[in-house]
């Protein structure tokens, strides 16, 4: 690390702003990737600033640094372990007294920060008056006023996080515990200064963690030679003090919240105000007992019916787009199977799928809104009541909701529950909500077969379905595999507040590039070997292909639910990912189509006398419920530590989908449809 290149890292409670704040330093200079061994996203960008150049890292939400959930563990182990030469540490204004608990433990560390005061605003609309020269004097530490959502305040972060990596600290700030405590923290940092070699962290901090417990610590002093009369001294004193004072870990908590009292009280001045905010009176319609699901189910609808409505102009331009250029191909490559390959393998291929964009963006737009106005927070209170019903709760539910945008996220938040019979039943439930790559297969079929007047209202019957089978196999594994009392639904409520159009817009770029990468290498990947199946052998008949023979194999399996060996390829290539679905469809019916290879898909698909509106539906009851993708299933793996679990899932869920076509097409056909 050169004096020129810094390292800052955005610490703070949930809510409290900091990826707002990410965004404002670094733009679009930033990319998503995961912690090291951990499936935990790590955002990391880039920001040059005068003569220094930033790298900023976005740690995830904490409320302090004893490490319980696996994002607590991650935020920690970055500011202990890697050391940044900056930690700013964003705090709510709003929310300042339990923002503090978080300040003073990394103040306890020792280590550079900036407390970066945000929504200021916010705080001055609740009547909340903070003296920010005087919690900078009391805490020795610089603060700065911000208002994230406005961008105010984000070149002062800079230039005094800058300026505190270079002079260090004014002076920092020591709580003194009590007077056993302080005993027992002498007596063990003295015996730490005797090891040789000493140790990595600031010996104060180090006795601190050990008298409370933390497993971590004592972890880290086992792979310490000569740490043994350290770890006796340790587990002495921490007996004593359980029988004099009763648990230090809790002592020493409610030490530290009584000085955070203490600072704020010197900080803030309130001024007495007896009526509602804003956020109480939403709070009362949008949360109530009778009309939040409503709601919540009415605005979801409203979601997919734009999704559908606004998404098909751009749809269209981007389907022309690639007519245009399969057409120009076809004009300068000779017939034969490079231009076949072109058209048919590339374009059409990797082309039906990309046309689906502009839904996806839509769909991520209106997810971004609900997260970043304080709605999506409100969701999983609603649901709460319908979760803990079958033996979970409300917090599950956000896991479930990153759903909606791809499953490996929703499987990855499952982190934030502490429970592990909570965090593996809604693993195993978090593939059924409808994720963007089944999104183009809901469309083209949608499309197809069922009036624009009703379209919106079919596909929100697809996502509701996913929604009523994750709670109702969550209940079957609750009660059969997984059983235990449930924990109690514990969640900030952040007020609500407009986003950001630059925040919004980062979100849809983020997950469009996902989108993109993924059409680029999975689905282009598979494109090409569906191409070559269906090309080869030669054969005027494509039934006669290995693709045929691949799709007549299958065909017995899935004939009871109206498919045909055509559909039956497609799903065992959308084994790989959903959307292959339809890459794998388009081929077949562009090379179908003898000479016709700008057919759009919808319209091949709804002149295939195998197709009707009852097969639709029940294939995407099917591609609902079937199968994770791949990339899911590792992720499975990979947070459960276990194959167990990431093949259960696969075959429960693909034996669950074809039970439900069954009864759909079967209970149709029966119908008179």
């Amino acid at each position: 690390m050169t004096n020129s290149q810094l390292t800052l890292a955005l610490a703070g409670n949930p809510n409290s702003g900091k990826t707002t704040i990410f965004n404002n330093l670094t733009g679009s200079k930033q990319h998503v990737g995961n912690y090291p061994g951990v499936t935990v996203e790590k955002r990391e960008g880039f920001r040059k600033y005068q003569d220094k150049e930033f790298i900023v890292v976005d740690l995830p939400g904490t409320y302090g640094l004893m490490a319980h959930s696996t994002d607590e563990l991650v935020a920690r182990s970055f500011i202990v372990h890697d050391k940044p030469d900056i930690i700013v540490n964003v705090v709510d204004a709003a929310n300042l007294e339990r923002n503090l608990y978080l300040t003073l433990q990394l103040l306890e560390l020792q280590r550079p920060v900036v407390i970066a005061l945000n929504m200021v605003d916010a705080a001055a609309g609740k009547g909340i008056q903070i003296d920010d020269k005087r919690l900078a004097q009391v805490l020795h530490t610089p603060v700065v006023r911000c208002i994230g959502r406005q961008n105010q305040g984000t070149e002062d972060i800079l230039t005094l996080a800058a300026a505190t990596a270079e002079y260090g600290q004014p002076g920092g700030v020591t709580l003194l515990y009590d007077s056993k405590i302080e005993e027992a923290i002498d007596e063990i940092s003295q015996l730490l200064a005797q090891i040789k070699g000493g140790v990595r962290f600031p010996r104060r901090w180090l006795a601190l963690k050990l008298l409370e417990g933390d497993s971590e610590a004592s972890r880290y002093l086992t792979g310490i030679a000569g740490s043994e009369p350290v770890a006796k001294a340790a587990r002495l004193r921490r007996q004593a003090l359980f029988e004099q004072v009763g648990d230090p870990a809790f002592l020493i908590a409610e030490q530290r919240h009584r000085f955070v009292a203490a600072v704020y009280t010197h900080a803030v001045t309130i001024r007495a105000d007896d009526g509602m905010t804003t956020s109480d009176k939403l709070d009362v319609v949008l949360t109530g007992k009778f009309s939040g699901l409503p709601i919540f189910l009415g605005l979801m609808w409203l979601l997919f019916n734009l999704v559908f409505t606004i998404g098909a102009y751009p749809q269209a331009w981007i389907e022309a787009g690639f007519s245009s250029l399969s057409q120009l191909a076809g004009d300068y490559l000779a017939d034969g199977e490079l231009q076949s390959f072109i058209i048919d393998g590339l374009l059409g291929g990797v082309g039906s799928v990309i046309v689906f964009l502009p839904n996806i963006l839509i769909l991520f737009l209106g997810i971004s809104f609900m997260e970043d106005t304080g709605y999506m927070a409100r969701a999983a209170f609603i649901m709460d009541r319908i979760m803990r019903a079958v033996g979970l709760h409300g917090k599950s539910f956000i896991p479930l909701l990153l759903g909606f945008g791809c499953s490996v996220p929703a499987i990855m938040g499952t982190r934030t529950l502490e429970n592990p019979r909570d965090r593996l039943v809604t693993i195993l439930v978090a593939p059924f909500m409808s994720c963007s790559a089944r999104l183009p297969v809901y469309t083209v079929l949608i499309g197809a077969f069922f009036a624009d007047k009703v379209a919106g209202t079919v596909l929100f019957s697809i996502y509701f379905l996913g929604i009523l089978l994750a709670v109702l196999l969550a209940s079957a594994f609750r009660t059969l595999l997984f059983k235990g009392e449930s924990e109690p639904f514990v969640m900030e409520m952040p007020p609500y507040r407009w986003p950001t159009m630059k925040s919004m817009i980062i979100h849809m770029w983020e997950r469009s590039l996902l989108y993109l990468r993924k059409a680029g290498t999975i689905i282009l990947s598979v494109s090409i070997l569906i191409w070559f199946l269906v090309n080869y052998p030669t054969t005027d008949n494509i039934a006669l292909s290995y693709a045929g023979q691949l799709g007549k194999l299958v065909e017995p399996w899935i004939a009871p639910l109206g498919f045909d060996w055509k559909i039956g390829l497609g799903l065992v290539s959308a084994f790989t990912a959903k959307e292959v679905l339809i890459s794998t469809l388009g081929m077949i019916y562009h090379i179908d189509q003898t000479g016709e290879t700008a057919v759009a898909l919808q319209a091949a698909i709804s002149n295939d006398p195998a197709f009707s509106p009852l097969v639709a539906y029940s294939l995407m009851v099917f591609v609902l419920v079937y199968s994770p993708c791949l990339a899911a299933i590792a992720v499975i793996k990979r947070e459960t530590n276990s194959w167990q679990w990431a093949l259960f899932s696969p075959v429960y869920t693909t034996g669950l989908a074809w039970i439900l076509s069954f009864i759909i097409f079967q209970g149709g056909t029966l119908l008179g449809y």
